[in-house]
């Protein structure tokens, strides 16, 4: 490989210094604030959806929410060209200093901005240009903290160091839920809908303070500043990074075989798992929130654990035995989920299956999140049933009926005809609904689906038991990555080169996995069928990392 440079034979032994305890200290607490700022409005999306799209019905303006949300994950790879052209340029410290004022002030502004009320289509247009700031920040702060750490880390410890940069997401995704489940509780559910929502918001600029303080005490990077006064900086990190195919297809490389495996492995663990307990299983959310907090809090010393295990046999075969693992097992431990977390669910699927006989030109793309289903209006006799299979989480298989034919349900030995109210205004379209949302109703409670699970039936220590597996696999991809891009590439253009690939893995393949997941099961009508997406990128990760990326724990990167 055209970036791996000789051997060093110096390794560092004994334990941490204090000048490497503060480097990493600084470095993993402001990116910890980073990724609370970014996950305080994922957290909150139900109730911006209400304050900046209020002149939409629900349905609209929870998908505007959810849309501008996205934006943040969409742009995180501009971030990651901009601010690592900048890291290589002028420095990694002063780069993730700028990236967590921006990121700080963005979330600042978000807590004070008046809503759709107060200054009309403002609001959500400044809403989506603050959320694209914190995306374009979160693109160039990750790579700046995990150059500047390894930048900073003995030969021999650098998978160790900068699997403390690894736990920072994990960290302030728990944070952002513990900040706001408290002002819940303080302000009451009423108060906080109303206002308190902002809190959240305006406590990240203490947190931005806290930041820049600390991080104004660091030194810059000694292999940049040794770069520095050498005159070796690159003058063009973009076109050294991707204009040349000697280095373009190490990012390429980076991305398909680390980073993508990596990212749904990471999502389909934390996100994922959460939503197939609240919107599938129908886990209330307090109880869910509650087991995702407690594997992660089992878990999460995991990162520093494969980390520090990286530096002893290497970064590609503890990432690529994680992509592996968790493509093999996805499926019974998601079927393990449901039946220790909903049992009488997974008991009704299995003695009670459901299949829907209808024209398949009877039948669309039912694309509408579980929130949603009832703000949307279905009008054919094939998306009336599925719409109301899919709210009650049954899962069904397909069988074509004759063309023109009206849709019907089969459950055990119910038959359900369907209605098309395309064909039938007001007080007739109305009671025809009626009526079959109460027959395929009470087919489904006779076939013992529950309407919601039932936490005494519940295994809580094997639920608990496969969320701390999920999580596990997340610090096993996760905990040695950031050594993995960085020992990948030279360092004139390391910030720029590492970034790209990552934000791509993470923002796109892994930022939308729980979008894709989704739409996979209203695509089959089968509650498994989003791990498809998780599990073919993650097996594509493992054949491509191991055939074409090289082992680098042992690379001297001050070249």
């Amino acid at each position: 490989m055209s970036t791996t440079a000789a051997r060093s034979p110096a390794v560092q032994t004994g334990g941490m210094s204090k000048e490497h305890r503060k480097v990493i200290l600084a470095s993993s607490l402001g990116t910890v604030f980073e990724w609370y700022d970014f996950y305080l409005y994922g957290s909150l999306a139900a109730v911006i959806a209400v304050h900046f799209f209020s002149s939409l019905a629900p349905g609209p303006a929870f998908i505007m929410a959810l849309l501008t949300f996205a934006a943040g994950f969409a742009v995180r790879p501009f971030g990651a060209l901009v601010f690592g052209r900048l890291g290589d340029l002028i420095g990694r410290k002063y780069t993730f200093l700028i990236t967590i004022v921006i990121m700080g002030i963005s979330t600042f502004l978000v807590g004070v901005l008046p809503t759709y009320e107060t200054i009309g289509i403002a609001a959500p247009i400044i809403l989506v240009v603050l959320r694209c700031l914190q995306g374009l920040a979160l693109g160039g702060e990750y790579g700046g903290a995990a150059t500047y750490v390894a930048e900073h880390a003995p030969m021999g410890k650098r998978g160790l160091y900068t699997s403390f940069i690894q736990t920072t997401a994990t960290v302030g995704l728990f944070l952002s839920l513990l900040v706001i489940l408290g002002c819940r509780m303080v302000l009451g559910n009423e108060a906080f809908a109303e206002w308190g929502w902002r809190v959240p918001f305006l406590i990240s600029f203490l947190l931005l303070i806290i930041s820049i303080w600390i991080r104004m005490q660091l030194n810059e990077s000694p292999l940049f500043q040794k770069m520095k006064e050498e005159g070796t900086r690159s003058k063009a990190p973009l076109t050294e990074s991707f204009g040349t195919w000697s280095n373009g297809k190490i990012v390429l490389l980076a991305l398909l075989g680390a980073t993508a495996g990596q990212a749904v492995v990471w999502y389909a663990g934390q996100f994922y798992a959460l939503f197939f307990m609240t919107q599938t299983l129908k886990v209330d959310p307090i109880t869910a929130n509650l087991f995702i907090a407690a594997a992660l809090a089992i878990a999460t010393g995991g990162f520093i654990l494969f980390g520090w295990l990286s530096d002893k046999i290497g970064r590609k075969p503890i990432i690529m035995a994680g992509c592996l693992l968790a493509a093999l097992t996805y499926f019974p431990l998601f079927k393990g989920l449901m039946y220790f977390g909903n049992p009488a669910l997974y008991a009704a699927a299995k003695e009670s299956p459901a299949v829907v006989v209808a024209d398949p030109k009877d039948c669309s793309f039912q694309f509408v999140p579980g929130e949603l289903k009832s703000h949307v209006k279905f009008s054919n006799s094939c998306d009336i049933v599925k719409n109301l299979l899919n709210a009650r989480s049954v899962t069904y298989t397909n069988e074509e009926a004759p063309a023109g034919s009206l849709a019907a349900v089969r459950i055990g030995d119910n038959l359900i005809q369907s209605v098309d109210l395309s064909s039938l205004t007001g007080d007739e379209a109305a009671a025809a609904q009626a009526k079959l949302q109460a027959d395929l109703t009470a087919a489904i409670d006779a076939a013992g689906y529950p309407k919601a699970a039932d936490n005494s039936q519940m295994n809580k220590p094997m639920v608990l038991l496969i969320l701390t597996i999920l999580v596990l696999y997340v610090t096993m991809v996760y905990g040695p990555i950031a050594a993995w891009l960085v020992e990948l590439f030279p360092t004139r253009i390391r910030y720029t080169s590492m970034s790209l690939p990552y934000h791509i893995g993470n923002g796109w393949f892994g930022g939308f996995l729980p979008t894709t997941a989704f739409a996979l099961v209203l695509l089959t009508g089968n509650i498994y069928a989003g791990l498809w997406y998780p599990i073919v990128v993650a097996v594509m990760t493992f054949v491509i990392g191991t055939l074409f990326l090289k082992e680098t724990k042992d690379v001297d990167i001050s070249k």
